[in-house]
């Protein structure tokens, strides 16, 4: 018997897969942090971090250190053991959900069929690490900023999991790997466009859906124009204001995390994962690791394309006010995306009567 089949060699493979994602999504968000406030300055016509390294590349390593070494500060009146138990338990939680995302190909931690369950629950777990981060540092304003944040992210999951339920519909299927091989092909067999021929008629939902879950993921992830747990004018920082060094760190890494991984989502449900837009068939005579690789290189670059929009609805995008970010998600995006369940559903059900695009 094969070694990588036995017990050992499963549990080797797969903790070396884990550490190999862990260490990749590290880097790339140091990287990724230092683009989005690159792009900030860019937009505001200054330079940004230029110093620290060529071009300023190695600021956010910089950063990293000086989050390090820096005293720890916890408040005296503070619970200690869930005030450092919070950031952690953001910090994990934000790298778990990575565990069924698949980068190619094959190449995923856990190809689990109920992939969008997995991520639902993990996503949901989240909120618990900010609340506790609020409550646990016994001031006023921080817990109120937790309890901002916990209302905003809760309202827009339910926009997130109605409008991911539409490309469920469409897909037949909550594996990840092959919700993304469905999208093969041409750039239309992407569910943003309806996902194939025989189901372009559900462009007309489906592409509003892509735009629904973009914006719900900056609301999730308390992005501007949505960071309004952050409004210096009310609560001076949000939830982690009495945070420093480390501990803050983990926050803050947490945070970007899931930005990126909300990057990952949209372009693995909406805009065909790791496939081009076109056929790969030249790909057939590439060895396999080749070809996936180029599979990655495409996954990452959409990535990063979402990533890019993100840190420029930042840029240029004024903050609502909290009613108006409740009235966006409660009264617009949720009767908006039950309707297109509605339609999506009405939709199989008749293809499957009438027999279109079977």
């Amino acid at each position: 018997m094969d070694f990588w089949s036995t017990p050992l060699g499963w549990t080797l493979i797969t903790a070396g897969g884990i550490l190999l994602v862990t260490v990749g999504i590290l880097i790339s968000l140091a990287f990724l942090l230092l683009a989005d406030r690159k792009i900030w300055a860019g937009v505001q016509m200054r330079k940004g971090p230029n110093v620290v390294g060529p071009f300023g590349l190695l600021q956010s390593f910089a950063d990293f250190f000086k989050f390090v070494l820096k005293e720890i500060v916890v408040p005296s009146g503070a619970d200690k053991v869930i005030f450092l138990l919070a950031p952690l338990l953001t910090f994990v939680l934000a790298f778990i959900a990575w565990a069924a995302i698949p980068f190619a190909p094959g190449w995923v931690i856990s190809d689990l069929n109920v992939g969008i369950l997995y991520i639902f629950a993990i996503s949901s777990l989240g909120v618990y690490g900010i609340i506790m981060g609020g409550w646990a540092s016994n001031s006023k304003y921080p817990f109120l900023g937790s309890l901002r944040s916990a209302a905003q992210m809760v309202s827009y999951e339910v926009s997130i999991g109605l409008v991911i339920i539409n490309v469920i519909l469409l897909a037949g299927t909550m594996n990840l790997t092959q919700i993304v091989t469905q999208q093969g092909g041409w750039i239309w067999n992407w569910f943003a466009f309806g996902g194939g021929v025989a189901t372009l008629p559900t462009i007309v939902v489906m592409f509003p859906m892509a735009i629904i879950f973009f914006i719900s993921a900056l609301a999730e992830t308390n992005r501007p124009p949505f960071d309004l747990p952050e409004a210096e004018s009310e609560l001076v920082a949000g939830y982690q204001v009495e945070y420093s060094s480390t501990p803050y760190l983990l926050f803050m890494i947490g945070e970007y995390a899931n930005i990126v991984f909300m990057c990952a989502m949209i372009s693995l449900l909406f805009f065909g994962g790791w496939h081009p837009g076109f056929p790969t068939d030249f790909l057939n005579d590439w060895p396999e690791f080749a070809a996936n690789l180029f599979y990655l290189v495409v996954f990452c670059s959409k990535v990063v394309f979402w990533f890019i929009m993100i840190a420029m609805v930042k840029a240029f995008v004024p903050r609502y006010r909290y009613d108006q970010l409740m009235r966006l998600g409660w009264k617009i995006f949720l009767p908006t995306s039950l309707v297109a369940v509605v339609i999506v559903s009405g939709w199989r059900v008749a293809s499957r009567i009438y027999g279109w695009g079977a």
